[in-house]
Parts: structure tokens; sequence; C-alpha cells
């Protein structure tokens, strides 16, 4: 992967750091403190301009980043009260992602290095997402439990004292923010589905209409819900429209139970089977009200340390991105500037 070589200056003075976020349909940008304190967070959402096609439409996501990164981006710093020249570094989504979308943060990010002189980092999206465990608890213990669920992933990792990562299982099929994106879907809940489906299932009752779990070997960390999303479609199938209609809700809440009980129960097998004495979820399905009841109770239950960040910090932000470009920064990694997005990008575990 091409992060090192340098972009600005090979030497770190510790100071604020810039984060950009490009990845999929949200234009955000965020400056993070030398102490890692997030002195702003803007966030600029594209909902509105994929509503109408029931999902993200990649060129429209390209074209709506390149109308308003320079906005999104000033806004940040004018939010942190820093002019350009107090700016240490800068840190960017390198993937995985949108292709468009990352070519216009990546891009935007190495002009905004060359002119000012400054070190870049390319940081991967679970990279963040990891590192927004830490934003509002810097001292949350290690070595610990990481449960990264997201639209695009369900991985499981174990963190060490170190700051190093080993991935301890993931899915082997669909992401559980994709089960939920594909389950409000087949319930006409519109675009974004995840949020949709949360709310309606808060209005039903989880154990009427039952689904099945994953049913991988006992012991087993790693997820699939594709089978879920099948046995939601042959219910669906077999009601008459008045039934569909009378159970909605209940139909929701028993799909979300299913998501969330396994995601919860292989979290805490994994906290279980590796001695570590703490979980962190983190991810835009964090968010998720179901599941962060679940992990909460079973945390006092169980007497586990547990992070769950804020709303503002589960989905898509530059926060994140700033955190973890913060310590890659300190760690002597720097964005060649050749270097290019890298949509299908691994993630590089080192934070």
């Amino acid at each position: 992967m091409n992060t090192h070589g340098i972009s600005g200056p090979s030497s770190w003075r510790e100071g604020p750091v810039l984060g950009i976020e490009t990845s999929c349909d949200e234009t955000a940008a965020s400056v993070l403190a030398r102490d890692g304190s997030v002195l702003s967070n803007e966030v600029s959402s594209q909902h509105a301009v994929h509503a109408r096609f029931g999902g993200v439409v990649p060129e429209l996501a390209s074209r709506a980043h390149v109308e308003i990164i320079e906005r999104v981006t000033a806004a940040a710093m004018d939010d942190a009260g820093l002019t350009w020249k107090e700016l240490a570094g800068i840190a960017v989504t390198q993937g995985p992602g949108l292709a468009g979308a990352l070519i216009v943060g990546v891009n935007y990010a190495k002009a905004l290095a060359y002119t000012l002189d400054i070190p870049l980092v390319g940081v991967s999206h679970l990279e963040g997402h990891i590192a927004s465990a830490w934003l509002e608890d810097p001292v949350f213990p290690l070595p610990c439990v990481v449960l990264v669920v997201s639209g695009g992933h369900t991985h499981l990792y174990l963190k060490d004292r170190d700051g190093s990562c080993r991935l301890l299982g993931r899915t082997r099929d669909d992401a559980a923010g994709e089960a939920f994106d594909k389950g409000a879907q087949m319930l006409g809940l519109g675009f974004p589905g995840g949020p949709a489906l949360d709310r309606l299932a808060r209005t039903g009752a989880p154990r009427t209409i039952r689904f099945p779990k994953s049913s991988i070997k006992k012991g087993s960390l790693e997820f699939s819900f594709s089978g879920l999303k099948t046995a939601l479609l042959y219910k669906l199938h077999a009601m008459h429209e008045d039934t569909l209609t009378a159970q909605r809700a209940d139909l929701a809440a028993g799909y979300q139970e299913a998501i969330v009980t396994v995601l919860v129960e292989k979290a805490f097998d994994a906290v279980r089977q590796t001695g570590a004495g703490a979980l962190a979820v983190v991810g835009g399905v964090s968010a998720n009200s179901r599941l962060r009841t679940l992990l909460q109770d079973r945390a006092r239950a169980e007497a586990v340390p547990l992070s769950l960040p804020p709303l503002r910090f589960c989905t898509d932000n530059a926060a994140m991105i700033a955190a973890a470009g913060l310590q890659a920064l300190r760690n002597g990694r720097r964005m060649a500037s050749d270097a290019e997005p890298l949509p299908a990008m691994e993630p590089v575990l080192s934070v």
C-alpha cells in the first residue's frame, strides 16, 4: 500500500490536525488539537441527493463532494478558531470507499498539504472508526475488543496495549449495516434504511415475529446475515397485504432483534475468549438504539467497561479520521505525493 513517502515536510511538529472524510455520501472535515480534543466537526450529508434513488449513486456523490468540500473545510477551520498556518498536519480517508468520492477528498487534501507545506497522511476508514472509541474517553483501557459495525463492515478486532490490532472475525457475506438497509428497503421504509428501521422497530414487539440467527458453529467469531434477509423476504411473500400493514412494526422489531442480539453475543464472546478487559463498539450501526441498550445492559451485568461513542462520532465523520491521522503522523507515516485513493483498501491497524 502506497502510504509512505513525503507530502510536505518529513518532520512532525505537534499541533492541530485537520481530518477530511469523503469515502461515501458525507462530506466531512474536523480539527483536533494536539491533545486529541475535538475543536470542530463539520458534516454535510447527501441524503437529500440520493433519497429518490433508494441508495447512494456514486457519480452524484462525487459531484456533491466537489461542490461542497471547500465550504465544509473552511467551516471546520472557522469553528476551531484557527488559521491555516496553525495546522501541523492533515489526515484524509484514502479508502475503502467509492472511488470517485475518495478522489475528491484525497486530491483536495494533497493540494492543501502542498500549499501549507505540512505533512499529509492517508488513513483507512476502519482505522478512523476504531479511533472514534477514544475521542471522548482517551483513557479507555487496553487491551480491548473492538467491534466495527457499519454499512460495509462487521469486524471484530483485539486492540493491544501497543495500539496494534488483530482480526478476530468478520462477516462472511453482508455487513450488519447492509442487512439493515436491505431489510428496510423490503419493508418500504426508504433511505437511509438503518435509521428508518430503528424508528419503526421501537413501536413493535421484537418477539412477536421471530427470525433465525446466524448458525455458524459455536464459538466462532464470524458473522453471516444473508440468510436473515432471505427469511424476511419469505415472510413478506407469505403475508397478505393487510396483515403486512398491521404487523410492519413487529416485523421490523423482530428483524432488528435478530441482527443486534448476534452482534452483542459475538462481541462478548470475543471479550471472554481473548481475556480482554473491555469492549468498544464503533461504526454507523453502533448508533442503533436497540443495540446500544442491549450492549449497555450486558456490560453492566458482566462488569465490562464499554465504549460507545456519542452518535455524532458513530456515523461517518472527520473527527475519527483526524484522530487516526494524529497517531499515524506521530508514528512517522506519510502519504506519498503520487499515492492514489484505494477503494478496496485493507485496514492499516497500527493505531
